[in-house]
């Protein structure tokens, strides 16, 4: 019987004192039920995106909503042929996504959730803005009609964009991203910048392509797992990305063959194998370039990982899943 696979993506915001043992102890269940992906931990919550069996990911759904602590995650589940990821790290930071905005709580100060249908309805209003507070390379392959995007490398230089968000005040701003993580902060920054009318995509991009059919959304919404890239718009779809390289329209998603360049960005089938999957001639010339095999993804070599290095009670462990 062929095994039929889920990828969740989720977060919560929720106080855990003691996130070293939580880590090992989460890293040891997401092992013992071959999980794979990414978990990211940190005093302030959970942030993560992994890939396992429909029956295994069950498990883990149930059990992390068990925890009052994380009672009210919301898991965005998605279906997959093969795990989406090669390896499981599950690993302690300063914030579960990095923002440059630690003093703000948003179980204390967000902006007002809105469902995907309720999205739907309140986007093309005259009085509001749709505002985009995704990082280039995911906002140029894919992003909602009309919406306002800001030339930011990674999120945490959304704070020093604020100022070319003075001219929106007396708007209704409804902030999105891919899972709904990055719009708790992001809102919540507005309205302490003075800014009113301050709403968020509940669940994000994915969960609105779930939801609400993806309506509007055009292109591709980037995801950080195997796949780069996913369709969300089932209702009128329209790709709005050109080729890098010849600028041919495309939405196919590369990383650079050449590692120390890596840069995330649109090439053509065509452009892919003339440049043996680099964004530059420079590129493909560079000793470093990793071979092309026509998808432009280059997931990690496994290199024997070991999924127990670093963990305290490794012997302990070994022995009792033995």
């Amino acid at each position: 019987m062929k095994t039929e696979y889920c990828i969740l993506l989720y977060y919560c915001y929720t106080s855990i004192e003691d996130t070293e043992k939580f880590r090992e102890e989460h890293h040891l269940f997401c092992i013992q039920h071959n999980l794979l992906g990414r978990i990211i931990i940190a005093h302030e919550g959970i942030n993560g995106t992994i890939s396992g069996s429909k029956e295994d990911c069950q498990i883990y759904m149930d059990a992390l909503k068990n925890d009052p602590r994380f009672s009210h995650v919301d898991f965005k589940v998605d279906s997959s042929p093969i795990h989406a990821f090669q390896k499981l790290y599950v690993r302690v930071k300063p914030e579960i996504v990095h923002s440059s905005l630690q003093h703000i709580n948003p179980n204390q100060k967000t902006g007002t959730y809105l469902s995907p249908d309720e999205f739907k309805k309140m986007k093309d209003q005259n009085d509001v803005v749709v505002l985009d507070v995704r990082s280039n390379y995911e906002h140029n392959v894919g992003k909602f009609k009309n919406a306002v995007t800001l030339d930011i490398e990674n999120f945490r230089d959304f704070p020093e964009k604020i100022k070319t968000l003075e001219q929106y005040k007396d708007k209704k701003i409804l902030t999105y991203c891919t899972g709904g993580i990055k719009c708790e902060k992001a809102s919540a920054y507005l309205l302490e910048q003075g800014f009113e009318n301050v709403y968020q995509l509940h669940g994000g991009i994915i969960k609105y392509g779930i939801e609400a059919g993806g309506e509007d959304f055009e292109g591709k919404c980037y995801v950080f797992d195997n796949r780069v890239t996913v369709d969300v718009n089932k209702i009128n779809p329209k790709v709005i990305s050109n080729c890098f390289v010849c600028g041919v329209v495309s939405d196919r998603m590369v990383n650079c063959a050449n590692p120390e360049c890596n840069v995330h960005v649109p090439i053509c089938e065509n452009c892919g194998w003339e440049l043996d999957g680099a964004c530059s001639p420079t590129c493909m010339a560079s000793p470093n370039k990793r071979p092309y095999n026509g998808t432009g993804s280059y997931p990690k070599n496994l290199n024997g990982y070991n999924p127990y290095i670093g963990l305290k009670r490794a012997k302990k462990v070994l022995s009792d899943l033995s």
